[in-house]
């Protein structure tokens, strides 16, 4: 299974969860912050609509597009 933390904290999925899945299991369900400080979550589902943006391991990544590995580091505040 792999071990991601999430905003810090520790979490467990299973092989094959999208980091947006484990935004729903982990967290509130939110990727991100818009710029009038709203909370903002997956949409699509397809990466089209952009809603999902994290930062995973340093690097701006789309949720629903990223499947979740051993030791990832996924913050979804500034």
């Amino acid at each position: 299974m792999p071990d991601l933390y999430l905003d810090g904290r520790p979490l467990s999925v299973v092989p094959g969860t999208t980091v947006a899945a484990a935004l729903a299991l982990g967290g509130d369900g939110s990727a991100r912050t818009s710029v009038s400080g709203q909370r903002r979550a997956p949409l699509c589902g397809m990466g089209i609509c952009q809603e999902c943006r994290v930062t995973v391991d340093g690097l701006r990544r789309l949720a629903c597009q990223t499947l979740c590995r051993d030791g990832m580091q996924v913050e979804t505040r500034p």
